[in-house]
């Protein structure tokens, strides 16, 4: 079983930054399956930022250029950079695998608001 704790969120006005963390434990070795995800309300949670070939970023077209995905793969801990955020980013963000099929739970998450 893998648990994943994300934090970081909060209020934050349209234009503005925040970097996400979130420390995975358990049966897990390496932050290279893991990824971003977030559900805003009223909506499906949608993969937002995941590790591509090569442990580059790959990201949905709503937060290309805007959010940039890391980690620390000894520490099991990734980050998500978000800039330029805009009302429609708000949302609750969670951690967890890139793949439906490896994921069993879902943590807390943290959450964001962008706002004026």
């Amino acid at each position: 079983q893998v648990q994943f704790v994300e934090s970081g969120g909060g209020l934050v006005q349209p234009g503005g930054s925040l970097r996400l963390s979130c420390v995975a434990s358990g049966a897990i070795s390496g932050i290279y399956n893991m990824a971003w995800w977030r559900q805003a309300p009223g909506k499906q949670r949608e993969l937002v930022a995941q590790f591509g070939s090569g442990k580059v970023g790959m990201y949905a077209n709503s937060v290309q250029g805007r959010f940039t995905i890391s980690g620390d793969n000894a520490e099991i801990t990734i980050y998500l950079q978000m800039t330029d955020l805009k009302p429609e980013d708000t949302a609750v963000y969670y951690c967890n695998f890139f793949h439906p099929a490896s994921i069993r739970s879902w943590g807390q998450g943290t959450q964001v608001t962008v706002s004026s």
